[in-house]
């Protein structure tokens, strides 16, 4: 199988012209696993119209590059990597905290199923969809927001999903019907994805190789201890005079707060998007019309968006080891954290007999298990660093792999642990509750490394392999939570966490088999790089 050319042979041609070094950095690059960058894109089978007035058509410019507006040396002030600390720093939290009301959205419907259900006449499962359409909503709005951040850049696609996050959360908070509730919470869910899939991109474009890691950290922290915030939130407010509805308008009201934020103080991040705002305004300033950004150029293509949001990601789905085992992973994982939003009630509330709103206290466990996992992997940052400054700031992707594969072996033990000390209440609620230690810190190590390591397996073609991650493991989030009830209730609680345990124990050879054999796999790729790094 033919294997198409990668980032790193393009480079070693381009060192030579660093004029042609940033056009690449700053216009093709960055948008190529998406839309946007190939030849066809910029053309159009629709006849020309009259030029008007009875004109002709001038000629062409002389030369198109020298009218093409590039950035002022690699300390441009435009660029969002050399924005000043502080500035940078509040992006980062402004963004953080319009991902954790995305998040904290999804799961705070939780604690309110079953009064929604008994309000709607329906059984609790039916009521359970509040929270799997949200989830699948997930799974759909990157299909809008991967290539409108590419195309029109990322504060755009920011501001709109926030505006229709926080309205359908009102629409659903105001609902006098479930199908209105559910629709309403499937809208919700595919606004709040924007976020999810935008805002790590912003912060590669903040932040440099050595810098990226940490914030992609605390940006997966706050997509994860999201979900895990709200039950108790939304369980206090739902057995409060409040009722179920103020779940709703809490997170709407957190929302236009985000809303507010972006519109006001977000600025834009990607490269090729501030390059068009600086040939618009020379343009202006000039009243010399031909200068232009390389983004202008690009012309929408419907076969070629279909080719690499759809298909392709599909296709490596199915032709790409790692891409499949790996997606396969992180959906059972992504699929537990909202398995657990059933589990937990069942738990400690059902069999300890705690109320709604102390039941979801026992999440903190699952925080404070992320929150390690997360110190964990910032401590091993700087090896990492110093691994990559011997290899030539060349990474090589397997070694993101020991942290997934210690977070593996604590994820099981975590739920074999959950199984069998949450059963019953002659043992006391705290056991259980820690178990959240070690299924906390497996998750996010899991989930973080693993993504770092398609990243930089696929490079070029990283869009692609994390679409058709997100794609199924958001199926998968959507889906556990259906079945969760009748799993626990009809098989015990020991046992059905057993039988989690043991998938996920079966599940931990797959980081080990590409950390031995990664390279091998890579090099049969058709869309890794031809050679690993590091291998000469």
């Amino acid at each position: 199988m033919s294997r198409v050319a990668t980032a790193r042979d393009e480079m070693i041609d381009l060192e030579r012209n660093p004029t042609m070094l940033s056009r690449i950095q700053t216009a093709r690059s960055q948008h190529s696993g998406t839309v946007g960058a190939s030849i066809k894109s910029r053309k159009s089978n629709k006849p020309l119209p009259n030029f008007g007035a009875g004109k002709p058509y001038p000629p062409p410019l002389p030369d198109r590059e020298e009218y093409v507006v590039e950035f002022d040396g690699p300390d441009d002030p435009l660029h969002a990597q050399n924005w000043p600390l502080k500035k940078k720093l509040l992006t980062a939290v402004m963004l953080g905290y319009t991902t954790l009301v995305a998040a904290f959205g999804s799961s705070i419907f939780s604690s309110a199923t079953r009064v929604v259900a008994s309000k709607f006449h329906v059984s609790s499962e039916v009521g359970i969809l509040g929270v799997s359409l949200y989830v699948l909503g997930f799974a759909t709005g990157p299909i809008l927001w991967a290539p409108g951040s590419e195309l029109y850049g990322r504060r755009k696609p920011l501001v709109i999903s926030s505006f229709g996050f926080s309205i359908f959360f009102i629409a659903c908070a105001t609902a006098k019907d479930l199908q209105t509730v559910l629709i309403c919470r499937f809208w919700s869910g595919f606004f709040g994805a924007c976020p999810l899939t935008t805002v790590a991109a912003v912060f590669s474009d903040m932040f440099d190789n050595r810098t990226r890691g940490i914030a992609i950290t605390v940006f997966s922290m706050t997509v994860f201890t999201g979900p895990l915030l709200a039950p108790f939130t939304g369980g206090f407010i739902t057995m409060s005079h409040l009722g179920w509805r103020w779940t709703q308008y809490i997170v709407a009201i957190m929302g236009f707060l985000a809303f507010g934020c972006n519109l006001l103080f977000l600025e834009e991040t990607y490269p090729p998007v501030i390059l068009v705002k600086k040939a618009e305004e020379l343009r202006r300033r000039t009243k010399n019309w031909g200068i232009h950004a390389k983004q202008e150029e690009v012309e929408i293509d419907f076969k070629e968006l279909v080719e690499k949001n759809f298909s392709r990601p599909l296709r490596m789905l199915a032709t790409e080891p790692i891409v499949l085992l790996l997606s396969i992973y992180m959906a059972f994982v992504y699929g537990i954290l909202y398995l657990f939003l059933t589990a937990y009630p069942i738990v400690f509330q059902q069999i300890h007999g705690m109320n709604l709103g102390v039941g979801g206290l026992p999440y903190f466990g699952m925080i404070v298990g992320q929150l390690l996992a997360g110190t964990f992997i910032v401590i091993r940052q700087p090896g990492y660093q110093r691994k990559l400054a011997a290899n030539n700031d060349m990474p090589i992707p397997e070694w993101r792999l020991p942290e997934v594969i210690i977070g593996g072996v604590a994820f099981a033990v975590g739920l074999f642990w959950f199984a069998w000390t949450g059963y019953t209440k002659d043992i006391h609620w705290i056991v259980p509750t820690l178990s959240g230690l070690c299924s906390g810190f497996g998750l996010m190590a899991i989930f973080l490394q693993s993504l770092n390591y398609l990243v930089d397996a696929y490079l070029m073609f990283a869009a692609s392999a994390i679409a058709a991650n997100t794609f199924l493991r958001s199926l998968c989030g959507a889906g556990f939570p259906l079945f969760a009830t009748y799993m626990f209730e009809g098989m015990g609680v020991q046992w059905a966490g057993t039988l989690l345990g043991c998938v996920a124990a079966v599940l931990v050879p797959v980081p080990i088999l590409f950390y031995l054999k990664g390279a091998k796999i890579r090099e049969r790729s058709a869309y890794a790089p031809t050679k690993p790094f590091g291998s000469e």
